[in-house]
């Protein structure tokens, strides 16, 4: 099996590789190829005993996807994209990369299909963004897309797209809506949703951390390991028990930012806590009001996605996976 991951230098594509690597293979059955790509050249994985390439790649060049694609690969994860609060405060920048990218992909897929009879499994990251409020108390399956950012509106083209080159036979989609990543490893990004990680990774370090929001925002939320499981469900899932609505909300924990700071105090202390520094930010707070609070994914538990179980489960994993199991404080 070839397996290619566009945006794997980036914190869930590298923890995706590591996980393909670790397991030896992807439903059953052994990944001999690897190609990993992202704007900045990815690391080659410890341990991988098969062919692996990595390139440094550019979807919303004209041309590069067609290169990716040229090898036909058996399965995509489509993973590239820039952040929220980035792609709302550069419009230009957040449609060539955010829509323009994931166009040129789709196509070069469909072209290669042309050719021959090619027909693989494609991965979408999409995200919870594609909801605009007024919200009811849970969003259920059925509720309709309005974002209400520019990066939501991305996303969903995107999923629009991919169910439609689905139905044409192009390639398999599934497209997956993520939580909120929660705790991201690694320094704050320009995500508009970086505060929610922020506020318990800086403190598990003995850093401060700034507040943007109230402590009665809630969010809907899953940890890296959450996320790559969902991407592997995903990969391997058939196809036909999905049926034409290709786009699934994900499974996650609700719960508001108090909920949080009282999970990093039952887990690390009341000194962590601490370092919690209240500083409300009008622009954040304008888009985290626009953004969902709670689900009812019944699909994509009925096909076998998993959530994480608690807050504390969520710091604890981070803990062991990327503090090597102490805390600074």
């Amino acid at each position: 099996m070839h397996i290619l991951i566009i945006g794997a230098a980036g914190m869930v594509g590298r923890k995706l590789t590591e996980r393909l690597v670790a397991d030896g293979g992807l439903g059953g059955q052994p990944v001999d190829r690897l190609t990993l790509a992202d704007v900045v050249e990815p690391a080659s994985p410890a341990g991988f005993t098969g062919a692996v390439s990595t390139r440094i790649a550019d979807l919303s060049t004209p041309g590069t996807a067609e290169g990716l694609i040229a090898d036909r690969p058996d399965v995509i994860f489509h993973l590239a994209a820039i952040v929220s609060g980035e792609a709302e405060l550069d419009f230009d920048k957040g449609y060539r990369i955010n829509l323009d990218g994931t166009r040129y992909l789709f196509d070069a897929v469909r072209l290669e299909s042309v050719k021959a009879p090619y027909k693989p499994r494609l991965v979408f990251t999409s995200s919870i963004a594609v909801f605009g409020a007024p919200f009811p108390a849970t969003i259920p399956d059925e509720f309709f897309t309005t974002p209400l950012t520019s990066y939501g509106t991305q996303k969903a083209i995107g999923e629009l797209l991919l169910s439609d080159y689905t139905r044409r036979g192009f390639f398999d989609g599934v497209g997956i809506r993520l939580p909120t990543i929660c705790i991201r490893p690694g320094k704050p990004n320009k995500a508009a949703s970086g505060f929610f990680s922020n506020i318990l990774r800086e403190p598990l370090v003995g850093l401060e951390a700034v507040l943007p929001v109230a402590e009665t925002v809630r969010h809907w939320f899953a940890s890296p390991r959450a996320a790559v499981g969902f991407l592997l469900h995903a990969a391997t899932i058939d196809g036909a028990s999905i049926g034409p609505r290709r786009n699934l909300s994900m499974p996650g924990l609700s719960a508001t930012v108090g909920q949080e700071i009282e999970a990093l105090r039952r887990v690390a202390g009341d000194r962590a806590v601490a370092l919690i520094r209240r500083e409300p930010d009008p622009a954040i707070v304008r888009i985290v009001d626009g953004w969902a609070p709670d689900f009812e994914p019944k699909r994509a538990i009925s096909l076998g996605f998993q959530a994480d179980a608690s807050f504390d489960a969520i710091i604890k994993a981070h803990i062991d996976d990327e503090l090597g199991g102490k805390i600074a404080v």
